[in-house]
């Protein structure tokens, strides 16, 4: 379905009020829950706390409610801090030494933690602690991903994926552990040519955006991301201003956007490291500082959520700033004091702020929570700053882009009377995903606002034909990639104006399967019976005709097979004396496509060996040797039918190809593609039930297979003797009458020759009369 983006903003229902002097930037409330005097709850086990000297607030980006306060108390809240919490502490039982936390993050239902150098896991909803396997080396930092649509498998790999990594460290040294288990178990990890780069390790992160893992190397006061994919791999990225230890904030949704801080720095990517600006400060629409350094800032904490930020800064100041794909601007939004050494910042809604700080309570163990709430798009009307507002409509989706694939999606602007939108659309993976955007007029609105429409059209990189073979990545990867779709010229007091921001995923379309062509069967011929084949019916494979370990030697026994008609169904007919293909069909759902021309291979899942094929690997024009089945079986054991598959699959026509065509003769044993390959039935009668897989790795990034039953007819019995031993006989008897010919005649003359004739003359004239034979012989 299209995906829609409504941009309204009518002048004339906008009304800019003043904010009144007298009127505070928050509202501030404290939160204290459950006390009750003369009851105390204890604290078990070792108190956490932060090493940092500015506190922290890590927030899960899919359950909204569950956050995590790093201070010098650590608080772990499951309502948003709506409740007074105890300090959040770690049994003794894991006897970590030193309690001092210095990296966390949340990874689908566990919390990470780095305790003492080493990673811990923590499952919230069951309260059960656990020590992560893997890491050798004392660590430092975790860093991670959350995709919130669970019904994605590629969602859900994300989450998956966790780094730990000790923070300082040299480069071409330094100890990284990937875990794809949420953090629960490490392995070693390094991306190509780290031993040769130079400087420390500012962190690495998996961008999934790009489909890259992102290596971030400082040295002398530069920092330059190194990528581990083709073709960002090939260099490394431009080099950006690397002061104190930045923080790097991977904002959530997946579209690449870093920000990077510190208390003098704060920069920020748009396209995970490639390209990283500084952030400036406005007032209004001007630019008053192209940076934070210049307008003497001290950044204490900041928040983000998917398209905004906000800081918080030592001097008591609040700022405010969108996400956007050109810039992320920010100005200050009040001056209202609000900042102490505890305090952190973050997001509870879209233009909605709070403020938090711990307070301990002299009575209790719990600490009490107070909240200062900041509606941004309140204060944003405020007419010195000079902006409107727009209202704005998003609806996001999850969207999967298939090897030959497209997608088309539509967005509609309508802008204020006399304004002329400037609408972006950009991907964040344009090496994997291409896109073609157009714009045009279509209708107004009551109110006489034009509308607009703007048409993306996407598919993959590579078959767009416009760009060089060194930008695109490798189409045989399956990628990611986010569509943004934004307004340039919009304003930052458009709050509730969010881009348009969706991910796709250029792999497998698991709505995608193949079925044979069933038309003609067994049954319909009445050859089978499907009552019979319904109520457990078998049938035999004669030892000769098929090999267990499928390597087409002949077998010990006999083998009975129940015939699986649940799942094959009947049988498609097939003449033995005929060479014949499978017609493959690719279907979406309950929608056919079309007919599969790709590459396919196909093995009788039984051993069955009584077929061929009618080409060979130079009658298919290989310029290599081809695989087959028994390279293949060979060097993948025990996996039989699924060993051949998209994955390893070489083809013999590609030029890249060097293995050498020793054995021209051998049968070619790949169907479709560029040849007309067929299977050749053997003289036997019966059921074969084989699987068959596509195996062209540019067909789909999918494993599309399926198992399917033919049965094979009108093949005469063989002889009951070999034909060898008949063709002997033969000639044999002709050789023994033509040597009766001659040596008969020869003995006519001679004396037992004519005795002979003399009988038989006797016996023939006897018998010219009635019983005279048999009075002869008695």
């Amino acid at each position: 379905m299209p995906v829609l983006m409504l941009l309204v903003a009518a002048a004339a229902a906008l009304r800019l009020r003043p904010v009144m002097g007298a009127e505070p930037l928050c509202r501030v409330h404290v939160v204290r829950t459950g006390k009750v005097f003369n009851v105390v709850q204890p604290v078990d086990g070792d108190r956490l706390y932060f090493s940092s000297s500015a506190p922290r607030l890590v927030k899960h980006p899919c359950h909204k409610n569950l956050g995590l306060y790093l201070g010098k108390q650590v608080f772990l809240t499951r309502d948003n801090f709506e409740s007074s919490l105890l300090p959040f502490t770690i049994p003794a039982s894991m006897a970590v030494g030193v309690p001092e936390v210095t990296s966390a993050h949340f990874a689908g239902p566990f919390l990470l933690l780095v305790v003492n150098h080493r990673v811990y896991t923590y499952d919230y909803k069951d309260g059960v602690w656990g020590a992560a396997t893997g890491v050798d080396h004392p660590v430092s930092h975790v860093s991670g991903d959350n995709c919130c649509d669970s019904s994605k498998t590629f969602c859900m790999s994300i989450s998956d994926s966790v780094f730990a990594y000790s923070h300082g460290e040299l480069v071409a040294q330094a100890n990284v552990y990937f875990s794809t288990t949420r953090g629960q178990s490490f392995q070693r990890y390094s991306i190509e040519r780290q031993a040769e780069l130079n400087g420390t390790l500012g962190g690495i992160f998996y961008f999934h955006s790009l489909s890259q893992v992102g290596l971030l190397a400082v040295n002398k006061g530069k920092g330059q991301f190194a990528y581990s994919h083709h073709p960002l791999n090939r260099s490394l990225g431009l080099a950006f201003d690397y002061n104190g230890t930045l923080n790097v904030l991977t904002v959530p949704g997946q579209r690449g956007v870093l920000v990077f801080w510190f208390e003098n720095s704060l920069l920020f990517s748009p396209n995970a490291g490639q390209l990283i600006d500084t952030v400036q400060v406005w007032r209004g629409e001007q630019v008053l500082h192209p940076s934070i350094y210049g307008a003497n800032i001290t950044v204490h904490n900041i928040a983000a959520n998917e398209n905004e930020l906000a800081v918080l800064t030592q001097e008591d100041h609040l700022y405010y700033g969108s996400l956007g794909i050109l810039s992320s601007p920010i100005i200050k939004i009040s001056e209202q004091p609000v900042w102490s050494p505890e305090a952190a910042l973050m997001f509870t809604g879209t233009g909605m702020l709070q403020v938090l700080t711990p307070l301990a309570d002299a009575a209790f163990p719990a600490f009490d929570f107070r909240k200062c709430s900041v509606n941004v798009q309140a204060v944003l009307m405020d007419p010195k700053l000079q902006i409107e507002l727009l209202d704005g409509l998003f609806r996001q989706e999850v969207y999967t882009v298939d090897m030959n694939s497209e997608l088309e999606l539509e967005a509609i602007l309508i802008p204020r009377l006399g304004t002329s939108p400037i609408p972006l659309a950009v991907v964040s993976n344009p090496y994997s995903l291409g896109l073609q955007a157009s714009i045009y007029e279509f209708g107004s609105t009551f109110n006489g606002n034009t509308k607009y429409k703007l048409d993306i059209h996407l598919k993959q990189q590579q078959h767009w034909g416009r760009t060089d073979p060194n930008f695109t990545s490798s189409i045989k990867r399956p990628t990611m990639s986010a569509l943004t779709v934004d307004v340039a010229n919009k304003e930052i007091s458009c709050v509730d104006m969010k881009p348009l921001s969706t991910r796709i995923s250029l792999g497998c379309d698991l709505q995608k399967r193949i079925l044979v062509q069933n038309k003609i069967t067994a049954c319909s011929k009445g050859i089978l019976d499907p009552v019979e084949l319904q109520g457990n019916y078998t049938y035999v494979i004669e030892k000769e005709f098929y090999d267990p370990s499928f390597r087409g030697r002949k077998a010990a026994k006999d083998l009975t097979v129940a015939y699986p008609y649940k799942d094959l169904g009947c049988p498609r007919l097939v003449y033995y004396d005929m060479p014949w293909s499978p017609v493959v069909e690719l279907w979406r759902g309950e929608q056919f496509r079309e007919v599969v021309k790709a590459e396919h291979v196909l093995l009788e899942v039984n051993g069955l060996f009584s077929y061929s094929y009618s080409l060979t690997a130079r009658a298919a024009l290989c310029t290599a040797q081809p695989q087959n089945w028994s390279s293949v079986l060979a060097a993948s054991p025990g996996r039989g039918p699924a060993a051949w598959n998209r994955q390893n699959y070489v083809s013999c026509h590609d030029p890249n190809n060097k293995e050498p065509l020793r054995w021209p003769q051998a049968p070619y044993e790949v169907l479709g593609g560029r040849t007309d390959n067929q299977i050749i039935f053997e003289q036997r009668n019966g059921i074969y039930v084989f699987h068959i897989a596509i195996v062209d790795p540019y067909y789909s990034y999918c494993h599309l297979e399926t198992t399917f039953s033919v049965y094979v007819y009108g093949a005469y019995p063989l002889p009951a003797v070999p034909s060898d031993v008949a063709i002997a006989l033969l000639l044999a008897a002709i050789l023994l009458a033509v040597w009766l010919a001659y040596w008969v005649p020869q003995q006519a003359h001679s004396e037992a020759g004519l005795r002979v004739k003399a009988f038989w003359a006797r016996l023939w004239h006897r018998c010219q009369h009635p019983l005279g034979c048999l009075r002869g012989q008695r």
